[in-house]
């Protein structure tokens, strides 16, 4: 069994205007999150750890911010590219939790939106992946995620030294 993690932090916007975009769903918000793509770091989070834990590397080698071809990108739409690739590596995820560090807004009248978006759920076996907030300490004005994905490989499991640390 893989383990992968993930994190991701966004400042919010200087200026209205910007979306405020979790989970792949719109949460009213005067402000959204600065960022190349969406900003959306749920997603972002959840993406690194599904990666690491296939050892694919991370979602800035994938998606570059350099490459204009992301630039105000659905973060959902690159997270799911990054589940295909993956999944046709040969793993097979077996469970994920998201936990979201934040002062406000209140996210629990979203969260079961967040959780039908997030592209695990089909091979869940209906076990479903869990997205939950947490109030962070006083870290400024950003937004955290984090998201553990614990997965097994197929046939090609091969331990870290075969495969080195990435």
């Amino acid at each position: 069994m893989r383990v992968g993690i993930g994190y991701d932090s966004h400042r919010f916007a200087g200026k209205k205007g910007r979306q405020l975009i979790l989970g792949g769903v719109l949460i009213p918000n005067p402000k959204g999150l600065e960022g190349h793509s969406d900003a959306d770091a749920v997603a972002h989070a959840l993406t690194d750890a599904i990666l690491g834990a296939a050892g694919l590397g991370d979602i800035g080698r994938l998606f570059p911010a350099s490459d204009p071809r992301w630039k105000n990108a659905d973060s959902i739409g690159l997270l799911n590219q990054a589940y295909l690739k993956t999944l046709e590596a040969g793993h097979e995820f077996v469970q994920a939790d998201i936990t979201v560090i934040c002062e406000q807004p209140k996210l629990a009248p979203h969260i079961e939106a967040m959780q039908e978006r997030l592209p695990l759920r089909e091979s869940q076996d209906q076990r479903g992946d869990g997205v939950d907030r947490t109030r962070g300490g006083r870290c400024g004005d950003r937004r955290g995620a984090i998201a553990a994905v614990t997965g097994r490989e197929g046939s090609s499991d091969k331990g870290c030294g075969e495969r080195g640390m990435q």
